[in-house]
């Protein structure tokens, strides 16, 4: 069995029983039980339940997860839906746009499906720009600070550099995401870098695989109600939301 398909067994479980144990998922899934321990681990530091002795049980939405992983790491995370929502916002950047593109591998993986060679790009993001120069596009580096983890640019030289431009349209990543925390990342620096972005920008949009819905990381960036969500599908209990945007729909 493949390590996703654990893993959302794992997750099916807590959510109808609200805890389990290393045996039970032992004999269900029939894995070894270091196997299981370290699924159960990799859920834990991702923030989608809480290790405990001989177990795990729910996360709550107000457990905080600071733990960051680097984008080498987050490229093997959920990359067929990262891939599907890129598409979808790849295809609403028209010919005027002056575009912010955040750091981040979902906002990466749109490089893959953006058509449009006539619009302006901005990024904090090093490889980011260096594949949009590749494909014969306009690009604008934010300088500062380089945050090797997420090979992010950072700091307050960035943030002066961002208050100067005026974006038709922003593409963000995001850690997580819930309604009481809104949009949440583990680094303060970025957090402040996000912010200062999206208050340039005429539209929003934030790509959020639904695995980050009810999670919560450590310093909000944007609130959940009025920012635009663009997701694979409704995570259970936002299926109302009008302010998510379905990728294929």
């Amino acid at each position: 069995m493949l390590t996703k398909q654990r893993h959302e067994l794992i997750l099916k479980l807590l959510e109808e029983n609200g805890s389990v144990t290393v045996a039970e998922v032992k004999d269900l899934l029939d894995a070894s039980e270091s196997t299981v321990r370290r699924d159960i681990t990799a859920l834990d530091r991702e923030g989608k339940l809480v290790k405990v002795f001989g177990g795990a049980v729910a996360a709550k939405e107000d457990a905080v997860t600071a733990h960051e992983y680097t984008v080498a790491q987050k490229l093997d995370f959920n990359r067929e839906e990262k891939k599907q929502i890129a598409k979808y916002a790849a295809a609403l950047i028209g010919p005027e746009d002056f575009v912010y593109l955040d750091a981040g591998t979902t906002t990466g993986y749109m490089l893959d499906y953006i058509g449009e060679r006539k619009a302006t790009f901005v990024t904090n993001a090093v490889a980011h720009a260096q594949r949009l120069v590749a494909m014969g596009m306009k690009v604008l580096l934010v300088g500062g600070e380089l945050k090797a983890s997420t090979e992010a640019v950072v700091g307050s030289q960035a943030m002066r550099m961002i208050q100067g431009y005026h974006f038709t349209k922003g593409f963000f990543g995001t850690n997580a995401a819930a309604r009481k925390s809104g949009c949440t990342t583990p680094d303060a620096n970025e957090a402040m870098i996000k912010q200062t972005a999206m208050e340039q920008c005429r539209e929003c949009f934030v790509l959020c695989d639904s695995s980050k819905f009810d999670h919560v990381s450590s310093v909000t960036f944007a609130p959940f109600y009025g920012t635009v969500f663009i997701t694979e599908k409704k995570a259970a209990g936002y299926e109302e939301c009008e302010n998510i945007l379905v990728a294929g729909e």
